[in-house]
């Protein structure tokens, strides 16, 4: 059951647009204008986290995350303390 509200105004040529294409999808409006919002969610956090690279550049993109990494003494100094709940 859907209990959030969710309000927004609009131009009365926006909504007759939004309408007709619901309208064409038999759709109601809130169905409409809800599905295409999570749409254009998913899109939006998507390329957050997806890319896509043709098979040179993925190569290069795997040699990267396997290669060691560079030294760095401030990591090196943080990884050698001990974990306040280790008791050894």
């Amino acid at each position: 059951m859907r209990d959030a509200a969710i309000n927004l105004r609009a131009l009365p040529e926006q909504r007759d647009l939004i309408d007709r294409a619901a309208h064409l999808l038999g759709k109601n409006r809130s169905d409409f204008m809800l599905e295409a919002a999570c749409d254009k969610a998913q899109a939006v956090l998507l390329d957050q986290v997806y890319f896509n690279l043709d098979a040179d550049k993925f190569q290069q993109f795997i040699d990267l995350l396997d290669a060691p990494p560079a030294p760095n003494p401030g990591r090196e100094r943080l990884m050698a303390l001990k974990a306040p709940w280790v008791k050894e």
